[in-house]
Parts: structure tokens; sequence; C-alpha cells
């Protein structure tokens, strides 16, 4: 998968990037500063799509004739969400509140390319499922420092944080970050002519 023109990534996220430099494409990075803060009362799927598609038109004017890629990703677990954790606590709380017994993550996608006026939205969801607590893994977990810049307070692609894990249902890399077939679908069905045939 080629692109035409040029490729902005919205995002600070150092596993967004490898996906992306592993698809190899080119692209540069260029973090949204926008607020992340939405009511309270706006369901999850929603919140992820509404932030990315926000982190999108914030970054997209600046280089109208590129297409720009934003996402966020939120961790469900019941009515809780769980974004990143501010320290070492909160990440150990999380990890105990997301081992009963299961839990889901939502990451939404927003693509914009100014020049066209096109603005293209969606959501993908995973159901991770934890095995059996085990207070010792995750302290040895939550003292190498990996859950701080992870929503939920782990990340999938860690092995260390995979022994939590049981099973998934869903996208893999929608767990890490960026739904790479959703990815892959919106761009051809939203903007073929970005595409390169070759």
């Amino acid at each position: 998968m080629h692109l035409t023109g040029d490729l902005v990534l919205a995002s600070a996220s150092p596993r967004r990037r490898r996906l992306l430099e592993r698809l190899g494409l080119d692209f540069t990075v260029q973090p949204s500063d926008v607020s992340e803060t939405l009511p309270p009362d706006v369901a999850p799927r929603e919140q992820v799509a509404a932030l990315a598609a926000r982190k999108a038109q914030d970054v997209a004017p600046a280089r109208p004739d590129a297409l720009t890629l934003a996402a966020d990703t939120l961790v469900a677990a019941g009515d809780d969400m769980l974004g990143k954790p501010a320290d070492a606590e909160k990440a150990r709380a999380m990890l105990r509140r997301l081992a009963d017994p299961s839990h889901e993550v939502h990451t939404g996608l927003a693509l914009a390319h100014p020049a066209t006026d096109r603005l293209t939205r969606l959501t993908e969801t995973t159901r991770v499922h934890f095995g059996a607590w085990d207070a010792a893994l995750a302290e040895d977990y939550v003292g190498g420092g990996a859950p701080l810049d992870k929503a939920g307070a782990y990340g999938l692609q860690d092995p260390q944080a995979a022994l939590f894990v049981k099973g998934i249902e869903g996208d893999y890399y929608n767990v890490v970050g960026l739904p790479l077939y959703r990815l892959r679908r919106a761009l051809h069905q939203s903007f073929p002519d970005l595409l390169a045939t070759t």
C-alpha cells in the first residue's frame, strides 16, 4: 500500500509510528495538542471517533494537500473508561480493574484531506480477556515503567503485558493503537485517488 501524496501522522505514539513504518509508508509526524476532554456521558466508541477527528482537523490545515491520519484509543471496563495512567499507582489499579474478566479497546481513526474537503472517521473495537489476576506479574510490569504511556496501562505488543492476556476477539493491531485492516479499507473506500497503483 502506497500513497501518491504526503501522509501526516497526527500522533506522538511510537507504536503507531512503528506500524506505519512497517507498512513501508513515508510520512511525517505532527502530533496534535488539542484537548482530549469530552463530556463524561459520551459513549466510548463515539468519544474515540470524536477525538480522532478533532486531532486530524487540528493538524490537517497546515498541510492541506497531505492526507492526515489521527487516532485515539480508549480502554473500557464496564462503565469505566481508562486512558493513560497518571502514575504507577493508577497503572496498578487499572490493570487490576481490567482483569475482571474482560474489557474492550476502542480506537477511533480519522483521515482528513483539506484540499478535497474530505474527513472520514471510524471506530474499531476489540474485546480482550485477561487471565487470572497475578499481582506479582503486575508489579513487575508497572515497575518497569511501560504502562505509563498506554491507554489502560498495558500494551499487548509488550511481551510482559501479553502474559496477562488469555485471548482477544477482534483486531490485534487495534489494541496496539492502529487497526490496520480498517485503515486500509478506509483508504480504499474514501481516498482511492490518493493510493498509488503500483
